[in-house]
């Protein structure tokens, strides 16, 4: 079997158990809708998104919101999972897992709770950024990578 593919899976198991394994703290600490100060930029919350990124689609039903983002969801995994078994890139195949690790996170919640678990809530003073979480945090971070591999080739 292709080597970078093996690591790949690793690191995507390895997002989704530190995404479930923080989220699992949360329901445990912080009750929804609530939060906990760390510093003048920080707070860790406890939010149901129902929605997609920025809070998207929150205002949909949810029950057709639900089975269009797992599906949504559950079909981009299959893409992304032949994109990174074709690629030859230890780069992509490092963006691949960290995109594909925080779907599967955020995919686990919503199956579960039928919401996605954010509580990364950075702000300054009274200005807040949309709550995130691990899964969110890999997701972009993956695409970010992408987009750089895709720039760097077209030298």
């Amino acid at each position: 079997m292709n080597k970078r593919f093996n690591m790949a899976v690793y690191l995507i198991i390895i997002v989704v158990l530190v995404d479930q394994m923080f989220k699992w703290w949360i329901l445990r600490a912080i009750e929804p809708d609530h939060g906990q100060r760390v510093n003048d930029f920080f707070n860790l919350v406890h939010v149901h998104n129902t929605g997609i990124t920025f809070g998207l689609l929150n205002r949909f039903n949810p029950q057709v919101t639900f089975y269009f983002l797992v599906g949504t969801a559950v079909l981009i995994l299959f893409f992304l999972g032949r994109w990174l078994w074709l690629t030859g890139s230890a780069g992509v195949a490092l963006a691949l897992a960290l995109v594909m690790g925080g779907a599967i996170g955020n995919v686990i919640d919503r199956v579960r709770f039928g919401y996605v678990i954010d509580f990364l809530d950075f702000h300054w003073q009274d200005h807040h950024w949309y709550s995130f979480n691990i899964a969110d945090s890999a997701i972009v971070t993956g695409v970010g990578l992408l987009l750089l591999d895709s720039l760097s080739r077209k030298r």
